[in-house]
């Protein structure tokens, strides 16, 4: 049996987010894209209707509940400074390392980076640095997971699907800041 997924569009300091899930698990969140205020479609097609949500970042009566609600109300608690971690049921669907990488990613503390080199050693495979960022950046659940906190070797920001800009951004908001 398929269980119906719903995908919700939320306002944020960095734009547009789509969320994606139902009543038991987020399986997706897209951010916006590079240079833009507001997300495209979904990262994946989704089967039923799209929500978006009203000012503030609240879902209206009847447009998310259960674990949408929740991603809805932690991610408003984030972006106002008011949560350092995420609790949210999630729904990941990937190879078992790229799970395995995902899942150390959520062990990465609010306000601290670390290396791919580091993440890999997290996940028990400290050669497989290149594979972690591949898999680092087929997240599907970022921010969430914060592929964000992690950085290239030295101190570099390192690449983000979202954009450097974007991945700038969420690490000042956790108190990081990387010049240039």
């Amino acid at each position: 049996m398929t269980r119906e997924t719903t995908t919700v569009r939320i306002t944020s300091p960095i734009g547009t987010l789509t969320i994606e899930g139902d009543d038991h698990a987020i399986t997706h969140i897209e951010l916006p894209t590079p240079g833009s205020r507001r997300a495209g479609g979904p990262a994946r097609p989704s089967s039923d209707r799209t929500a978006t949500t009203g000012s503030p970042m609240a879902p209206g009566p009847g447009e998310s509940s259960g674990a949408l609600g929740a991603a809805v109300a932690q991610l408003e608690q984030y972006f106002a400074g008011e949560r350092t971690e995420f609790d949210l049921p999630l729904e990941l669907s990937g190879t078992e390392f790229q799970r395995e990488v995902w899942i150390a990613l959520g062990d990465i503390p609010f306000g601290k980076t670390i290396s791919y080199a580091e993440l890999a050693e997290m996940v028990g495979r400290p050669r497989a640095f290149r594979a972690v960022g591949q898999a680092n950046g087929s997240n599907p659940i970022p921010i969430v997971l914060p592929c964000h906190r992690v950085v290239a070797s030295g101190g570099r920001i390192g690449g983000y699907g979202g954009g450097l800009p974007m991945k700038r951004r969420l690490l000042a908001l956790e108190g990081v800041l990387f010049a240039g």
